[in-house]
């Protein structure tokens, strides 16, 4: 059984992500072929980039980027939840992810997003950045137009089909993310 992440990626006041990162946890929460857990970016209060040497280094001065790396580092796969802000996900999900290196290497990533547009641009960009961090992020993911599946745009309300994107992308998150952790364990 692999671990999964799902990070709320925003930490602005009145945020939809909350309510979203839920309900994929209440999803994931249902099958048996894997354990997740809600992490909140709240909860770090990470400040812009502030370590002396590159995440690659794997050399952490501040305790905020030990406390970081010690949560996301036992996880097998990584489910990102992002709002689009101006074509690109929130600046403090950014600012988390490049905190660290070694942490996120040869794992896998899903995306659930949320804006206007469903926020598929805030993945594409992140699509990006996983891939210098050597993450395998799989192909289906999950949009949510805040038009359709937020009444008033802001109480989430996510249309029936959804939960089968949900489960699709998780279907292929822990295929990926199974099969990332033997080339973590295999002796070297």
């Amino acid at each position: 059984m692999i671990k999964i992440a799902i990070i709320i990626g925003s930490t602005r006041p009145g945020r939809n992500g909350e309510a979203v990162a839920r309900w994929v946890h209440e999803i994931a929460s249902r099958r048996n072929d894997a354990q997740v857990e809600l992490i909140d970016l709240k909860d770090f209060n990470l400040p812009h980039l502030d370590e002396l040497r590159p995440p690659a280094a794997g050399q952490y001065d501040q305790s905020h980027t030990r406390a970081w790396a010690a949560r996301i580092a036992p996880f097998d796969a990584y489910i990102f939840v992002t709002p689009e802000y101006n074509h690109g996900p929130s600046g403090v999900l950014k600012n988390a992810i490049d905190y660290l290196y070694s942490e996120w290497n040869n794992k896998a990533a899903g995306f659930v997003s949320y804006g206007v547009s469903g926020g598929t641009l805030a993945v594409e960009h992140l699509r990006l950045v996983m891939g210098e961090l050597q993450v395998a992020d799989v192909r289906s993911q999950v949009s949510l137009s805040l038009a359709t599946d937020f009444e008033n745009y802001s109480a989430f309300r996510p249309r029936p089909h959804q939960e089968t994107s949900v489960n699709a992308m998780l279907d292929q998150l822990i295929a990926w993310g199974g099969a990332l952790k033997t080339l973590r364990t295999a002796p070297a």
